[in-house]
């Protein structure tokens, strides 16, 4: 079973396991968004074309029948 502890000490270790981060600089966290914005752009543009294919192909077939 895990040992309790108190809050003081709790902070003391997150403040020190935080001190060990490696944190990006301004400009690497900049590219990555961009990036993620990017690729969510180009996922938003398969998906509504794709979507936009389909939705007229199941027209084509219903409208048939």
């Amino acid at each position: 079973m895990a040992s309790k502890t108190n809050p003081f000490a709790f902070l003391q270790q997150v403040r020190a396991e935080t001190s060990k981060v490696t944190w990006p600089s301004r400009r690497e966290t900049m590219i990555s968004s961009l990036m993620v914005l990017i690729m969510v752009f180009l996922a938003a543009a398969f998906f509504f074309a794709a979507d936009q294919l389909l939705g007229f192909l199941v027209g084509l077939v219903l409208n048939i029948g």
